[in-house]
């Protein structure tokens, strides 16, 4: 079951949802306000995690002495 980002362009709330396959996802409102069109966002979990490693920094130590 995934954990969708949503943004409230009503009130500016964001918030979390997990989308069980019984539940559709046009059945999201804003916790907030009750708006009903919000925008589900990109998740910057899902963007760390989708990227391909091509030649940009590392968290490990370089170990140059």
């Amino acid at each position: 079951m995934p954990i969708y980002e949503y943004h409230c362009p009503q009130c500016g709330t964001k918030f979390e949802k997990l989308i069980r396959s019984s539940f559709s996802a046009a059945d999201v409102r804003c916790p907030t306000c009750g708006y009903e069109d919000v925008k589900r966002t990109v998740s910057m979990f899902g963007m760390a995690s989708s990227s391909s490693g091509g030649g940009g920094s590392s968290c490990a130590p370089s170990g140059g002495g």
